[in-house]
């Protein structure tokens, strides 16, 4: 192999790494973020059950906070669009 085999090969690799990382650039606006996930609408009568039901657990039960969770994450939804 010849001193200018050498220098030829890094002449076709050095355009070619160029072009895979311009490739990798996003085309779209990049500060769109993820979507925004829905959040299920509930009835009255729906959350009335459901309240009547978290009354009856026992105290300290680990689902209410879990619960808590929940409503953080559904008012992050709401507000995230």
């Amino acid at each position: 192999m010849l001193f200018n085999d050498r220098c030829l090969g890094l002449l076709r690799v050095v355009p070619l790494t160029a072009m895979l990382w311009l490739s990798a650039c996003a085309p779209g606006d990049s500060d769109a973020g993820t979507p925004c996930p829905p959040v299920v609408d509930y009835t009255t009568a729906d959350q009335a059950h459901a309240a009547d039901e978290v009354e009856a657990l026992p105290e300290g039960a680990a689902i209410v906070r879990m619960l808590g969770d929940y409503a953080v994450l559904r008012d992050q939804a709401r507000t995230c669009l």
